[in-house]
């Protein structure tokens, strides 16, 4: 058989993951790559960079295993995925317990390259809003904070455009031929970013607590239960089957809340929160705004630039959450988050 002179990365970890512990020379002969062992080794130190192997040992007798992350970081083709229905995708059916009480503790969710660019945003955001004037600071937490409770319902199905959300927000105007219900929705995702951002230390450290009076404002004269649910909930478009047992879910909050206030980066803390209320579903209904509501909280918290999600699609959101339910693989969603910040520093302040 002819030796392959393209390196595929794919190739590469699956020959790792079927070999654990194998050398660079398992690697290069295992795949028959007409490569040269320096060529293979850079490409190794590339895919150690971005947390999908580890490198065990000195160089000589350096040996090779695919790390903890892997799964939960790994690149998926979204639309590839997506292109099977859902009763042919191969999916985590049950709610992962490792996941809190073990993976998520010992990973990190960013590479190096996407810590430095985070930060730099962040520094970016840092300078730019010491220039405001403090009233010219709340203008712009105005903005993004209508920006946000338009697309955070929007992705619910809210039909209120962006400028009739700014009418109903600014000046109490109700759309016509909108639901009562709708405008309800906006009106407590405005009170619920009033509430973090005059009340920014409420939610440090996390507790389940806080994360249930968030949910409560965000729900307050609509029908939906408050406080953790105790009956089975289903979720549209997958077959994932969050805990049904309120100890359970409690139990999952509780692991949650260690977890994220374990972590000392703030990027992690808000990703963290956005998509793990989501995972575990403790609530009938509002889960996805209560995550959106808190990742943005633990910002404003740490002064760090809030982020309204503004320009994301709703159906690529869907998806990407979808994904973490089925794979509890974060990578689409990661960039969701990476994207969504840069635009807040650049757009808001």
């Amino acid at each position: 058989m002819p030796k392959r002179t393209v390196i595929n990365d794919e190739q590469i970890i699956q020959f790792i993951k079927d070999n654990p512990k194998c050398s660079s020379n398992d690697i290069l002969n295992g795949l028959g790559l007409n490569i040269s062992m320096a060529t293979l080794r850079r490409k190794l130190v590339e895919i150690s960079a971005v947390g999908l192997i580890n490198a065990i040992g000195e160089l000589k007798s350096r040996k090779y295993e695919v790390s903890q992350a892997y799964d939960i970081i790994r690149p998926i083709n979204i639309d590839q995925y997506f292109e099977k229905e859902i009763d042919e995708r191969i999916i985590q059916t049950g709610f992962n317990q490792q996941l809190l009480s073990n993976t998520l503790k010992h990973i990190s969710l960013f590479t190096a390259q996407e810590f430095d660019f985070l930060n730099a945003l962040q520094s970016k955001f840092v300078a730019n809003s010491a220039k405001l004037s403090k009233a010219e600071f709340k203008n712009e937490l105005e903005r993004l904070a209508i920006d946000l409770s338009w697309k955070s319902s929007q992705i619910e199905g809210n039909t209120y455009s962006l400028l009739e959300t700014e009418r109903l927000l600014k000046d109490k105007q109700t759309a016509a031929g909108k639901t009562k219900d709708e405008a309800t929705m906006l009106l407590n995702h405005k009170e619920a970013l009033d509430f973090i951002i005059s009340q920014p230390d409420y939610i440090s450290p996390l507790t389940i607590s806080s994360i249930e009076d968030i949910h409560s404002l965000l729900i307050k004269e609509l029908d939906i239960s408050r406080n953790i649910r105790h009956n089975r909930v289903g979720i549209s478009g997958t077959n994932y089957k969050p805990l049904e047992n309120e100890f359970q879910i409690k139990e999952a909050l509780l692991e949650m809340c260690t977890v994220i206030n374990s972590r000392d980066n703030i990027f992690e803390k808000a990703l963290l929160v956005l998509v793990l209320i989501s995972y575990i579903q403790p609530f009938a209904d509002g889960n996805k705004r209560t995550a959106r509501i808190f990742s943005n909280a633990i910002l404003i918290h740490n002064h760090y630039c809030p982020i309204s999600f503004r320009t994301i699609d709703s159906i690529e959101y869907k998806k990407s959450m979808l994904l973490f339910y089925e794979q509890t693989n974060i990578n689409s969603f990661k960039k969701i988050f990476i994207g969504q910040f840069e635009f807040a520093v650049n757009t808001y302040f």
